[in-house]
């Protein structure tokens, strides 16, 4: 994906952070947050530490920065998934493309899951820059497109299209799917990325199909009205 047409100094900015995103997902593979050294990402990156500071005023600030690439890269697999077919298709290339994820950094995972529970709300930041978003993933045409969603908001739009093909029943109890959704996604990532992190996907698709049959006979009795 080219980006000649982006001004240099954005360029080399965001290439800065993305180095940085990628050498902390790197780094977390064998320490924690915590001992992670903000030197030892410069020595990596070839940066100072007040360039690092610069950009990320907390190490805290960094994992949220990866985690917000990881969503950005989930949402672009849900929009190509969505063209030919929207819904549960969507929703499942979601999941799909978050075990690949998994399976190449499975404790930044934790790190990233553990660190978005104890957040009270959500951290002010400033949107990704169409450079972010084309170097990052140079192979997601489209990807500077798409304004950032948040997780919960990009599965429930899937699902409500989902309702709306008749993939689900129009008394689908949302909340309570939500829910199950954001368990199943968390709770199958803690639980295998330790030991199984190659069987994230296979554990996803069994859930999916699990919830999904589960909504229907549920619904199918009235109990979703």
């Amino acid at each position: 994906m080219p980006t000649k047409d982006i001004p240099l100094r954005e360029r080399k900015a965001a290439r800065t952070r993305l180095n940085l995103a990628r050498t902390l997902a790197t780094q977390l593979e064998h320490h924690s947050l915590d001992t992670v050294a903000v030197r030892d990402l410069c020595t990596e990156v070839e940066i100072s530490e007040a360039t690092f500071f610069n950009y990320f005023p907390r190490k805290t600030d960094l994992l949220a920065y990866l985690g917000r690439l990881w969503t950005l890269e989930l949402q672009w697999h849900a929009s190509q998934a969505a063209m030919e077919k929207p819904g549960l298709a969507a929703i499942e290339a979601v999941f799909l493309a978050a075990a690949r994820q998994v399976q190449a950094h499975p404790q930044a995972w934790g790190e990233w899951i553990a660190w978005q529970a104890q957040q009270r709300e959500k951290p002010d930041a400033a949107p990704l820059s169409e450079a972010e978003k084309r170097l990052g993933f140079p192979d997601c045409p489209g990807i500077e497109t798409l304004e950032e969603q948040r997780l919960d908001g990009l599965l429930a739009n899937q699902l409500t299209r989902a309702i709306d093909r008749g993939e689900l029943p129009p008394n689908t109890p949302l909340p309570v799917v939500m829910a199950a959704l954001i368990a199943q996604f968390y709770g199958v990532i803690l639980i295998m990325k330790q030991t199984q992190p190659g069987a994230v996907a296979a554990q996803f698709r069994q859930q999916l199909q699990l919830l999904w049959a589960g909504v229907r006979g549920l619904t199918r009795g009235g109990a979703g009205t």
